[in-house]
């Protein structure tokens, strides 16, 4: 069979169902033989925007899409995305063609040391040598995708190879449970929660994962412990559970970060490093830490674990339950947590009336989307003062309802994402919101939506300008740069993608506009004038929390 063949075929084996990219020509085999296959190819405008639309597909299933780009350019083209979804542990194949192995040793026509540019930036990188490895090298790359911590993984095709005879078939895929942690560390687990008397959990990324949040629900049911979720582990807990304290991870103090000041226990469950430094939660590194994930601690010197529960997370989550139902839990003291949530709900509904004009307030879009969107609907979110906001006041009833880069933390997000997860839930409602910087990154995409008739709705807040960029120089420096910038006529490049487009300057309007972006079968943009005035008063309201709770 041939090479390229080969390799189709054991992508099918393995359940790869979608390939997003922009092809060339030293990869014109490989795409002949996905014709052929029951595998979709969905083409793309920019290599950048095919992998962000892989990025949100291996997020919301588990599985790893493929992201596939040509040599030289396509390949520097696909990275940037790559890294993201790497960073945010999500599963994904990254697929590049290479010129044949006859020029790859002298100076050549696009050609470059792609394998070495990716292996940073993915668990594993690697060039197909011969046709007969190709059942390997695809099952490798495949379980490496998934494994946790799951990630990015590379695999180069040269134009040859691709032609040549591969002799040996798909490797039939073999899956196994992850084990957790041995009952010796249950126990010293369980015995720091039975000292302690004001413990507290940090859900991160890992904790919407794996059935993880159904085993952590059941635990803070039985215990009653509050948790904070990072911006990566919204929706381990319902938003209405009385033991859900939103989110932790702004630079600046939140109420829930004096709570967090108060436990005794910090227990942390799916937590990476990344998404919120140890050194802005627990800066004299003195907090007795509790660290339950799949794989061991980073070392950190402020993250220091005394107890380790290493492997599936939600075993080691049942284990703790059952030691909970056997022997009882102790009466925590968690009134402070309890003033914590309420203070927060209250901060969530106070701008939920506003009826501004000419500008609106991100606390009001925020709080229309949020009640606009159902239990299931998923939210996107991209990178820059946008993404503060909705990690503060957006929260969930589910897991993966709610996705924001926040590792590499790559702006460009929201539109290619919002296919991706059409693709994958074409049922539920798809919206994502964007800054009018971060937008415009792949706003090339609209053009892919309306050709696959994607019923999504964006929506830009418009500042014309890095507003996140301002806000922290004029945080640190008291005056920002020159941030500025231009932007289209959004009304008309609506139209001339295909798309409903609406602009909507007064607060008391945006409500209907979202229900009829909602309402409309096929893509939507929304676009807001946002009052950014609101980043500084954040800022100090959030500097004069201690004294109020």
């Amino acid at each position: 069979m041939k090479a390229s063949d080969r390799f189709v075929q054991c992508l099918e084996r393995e359940g790869i169902t979608h390939v997003f990219g922009v092809p060339g020509e030293e990869n014109a085999d490989f795409m002949l033989s996905l014709q052929d296959s029951g595998i979709r190819f969905v083409l793309a405008r920019h290599e950048q925007g095919a992998a962000f639309m892989a990025e949100s597909f291996g997020r919301l299933t588990g599985n790893p899409a493929v992201c596939l780009g040509t040599l030289g350019p396509g390949a520097t083209n696909l990275i940037t995305a790559v890294a993201d979804a790497n960073m945010d542990h999500a599963p994904m194949l990254v697929l590049t063609g290479q010129g044949a192995t006859t020029r790859q040793h002298k100076e050549s026509h696009q050609i470059m040391d792609v394998v070495s540019m990716y292996a940073p930036v993915t668990k594993w990188a690697h060039a197909v040598r011969h046709p007969d490895n190709i059942p390997e090298v695809v099952r490798r790359a495949v379980r490496t995708a998934r494994a946790e911590k799951p990630g990015a993984v590379h695999i180069e095709l040269a134009e040859d190879i691709a032609k040549l005879d591969s002799t040996y078939p798909p490797m039939e895929p073999r899956r196994f449970r992850r084990p957790g942690p041995d009952d010796k560390v249950t126990d010293q687990a369980f015995e720091l929660l039975r000292k302690a008397r004001s413990p507290i959990i940090i859900a991160g990324n890992g904790a919407i994962r794996k059935r993880a949040s159904r085993q952590l629900r059941r635990f803070c049911e039985q215990t009653g412990i509050g948790v904070m979720s990072t911006f990566m582990g919204k929706g381990s807990v319902r938003l209405d559970a009385d033991y859900c304290l939103f989110t932790i991870g702004l630079q600046q103090k939140d109420y829930v970060s004096y709570a967090l000041d108060q436990a005794d226990l910090v227990i942390t469950v799916g937590y990476d490093l990344v998404e919120y430094p140890p050194r802005l939660w627990n800066p004299q590194g003195d907090k007795t830490i509790l660290h339950i994930d799949f794989t061991p601690a980073g070392i950190d010197r402020e993250y220091h674990p005394q107890v380790e529960l290493v492997g599936d997370i939600a075993h080691a989550l049942w284990a703790l339950n059952e030691c909970a139902a056997a022997r009882g839990v102790p009466d925590y003291g968690l009134d402070l947590q309890r003033r914590t949530r309420q203070r927060m709900q209250e901060d969530f509904a106070l701008h939920a009336e506003d009826d501004t004009e000419g500008v609106i307030r991100p606390q009001k879009a925020i709080w229309d989307v949020r009640q606009a969107l159902g239990e299931h609907d998923i939210l996107l979110s991209g990178v820059g003062a946008h993404k503060m906001w909705i990690a503060r006041y957006y929260h969930c009833y589910e897991p993966n309802t709610c996705l924001i880069p926040n590792g590499f933390c790559s702006m460009g997000m929201p539109l290619p994402g919002a296919i991706g997860a059409h693709l994958v839930y074409p049922e539920r409602r798809i919206f994502g919101i964007a800054g009018d910087g971060d937008f415009l990154m792949n706003v090339q995409e609209m053009e892919t939506a309306r050709r696959l008739d994607v019923d999504i709705t964006l929506m830009v807040w418009e500042d014309g300008g890095y507003g996140l960029i301002s806000w922290k120089q004029e945080d640190e420096f008291g005056r920002h740069t020159d941030l500025a910038f231009g932007n289209p006529d959004w009304l008309k490049l609506a139209v001339s993608f295909g798309w409903q487009g609406q602009y909507v300057a007064n607060a008391r309007e945006l409500r209907p506009a979202i229900d009829a972006a909602l309402a409309h079968r096929g893509p939507s943009l929304i676009v807001i004038p946002i009052d950014y005035r609101e980043n500084r008063l954040l800022t100090r309201r959030l500097g004069e929390i201690r004294c109020s709770i």
